[in-house]
């Protein structure tokens, strides 16, 4: 084992690939081809199948299944048994790993307990998915989603606080990034204070 922690009820497969500081909890599966970067927190019961990849300081909660064609990249939240789907029309009798689809989930973004996200989208960097919600189309970055389908209810900072749009324009009252709205999307303007 590296430079990382694995709870002995956990299987961690030869092949697997985990960065230093990672930390695989209870009752978990690491499968053979599956990457996960550095300082990563896997809770109780996840699995994360071949041919996935998770990027730096990702955390996932209990109960999450990362499958083939779904990749994470740095500082992602997984909520809560959040689900993850990879075949668009899945049968037992129907064999269709052929037509595993990828799903891209962007720097930053948090997907919340329960929420489901359909194979083959992509979520922006820093969206942020409400608890429950089900998501079957692509999500700007920035976009605060919620229900069932899910719809953009607004637009979030990249600390996590909730925008409020003037003109166009927002300036995050926690850190100070501003930020610039046109056709639907969301653009950074300017970074939180302190790293400036």
């Amino acid at each position: 084992m590296g430079d990382y922690f694995v709870h002995e009820s956990s299987y961690v497969d030869e092949g697997a690939r985990i960065g230093k500081g990672t930390k695989i909890w209870h009752f978990c599966h690491i499968m053979p081809g599956a990457v996960i970067g550095a300082r990563c927190n896997l809770g109780q019961n996840v699995v994360v199948m071949p041919g996935t990849r998770l990027g730096d300081n990702v955390k996932v909660q209990n109960n999450v299944s990362i499958y083939e064609g779904v990749e994470l990249e740095d500082d992602v939240f997984c909520g809560p048994s959040c689900v993850f789907t990879n075949v668009v029309n899945p049968r037992s009798h129907v064999s269709r790993k052929h037509q595993y689809q990828r799903t891209q989930v962007k720097r930053g973004a948090s997907i919340g307990a329960n929420a489901t996200i359909l194979c083959g989208l992509t979520l922006g960097e820093y969206a942020f998915i409400g608890a429950g919600a089900v998501v079957t189309s692509d999500v700007p970055a920035f976009a605060l989603m919620v229900g069932v389908p899910a719809r953009r209810v607004g637009w979030m900072c990249q600390c996590g606080e909730r925008l409020i749009l003037s003109g166009g324009k927002a300036a995050c009252a926690a850190c100070g990034a501003t930020y610039q709205e046109s056709e639907g999307l969301l653009r950074a303007i300017a970074p939180p204070k302190s790293a400036r």
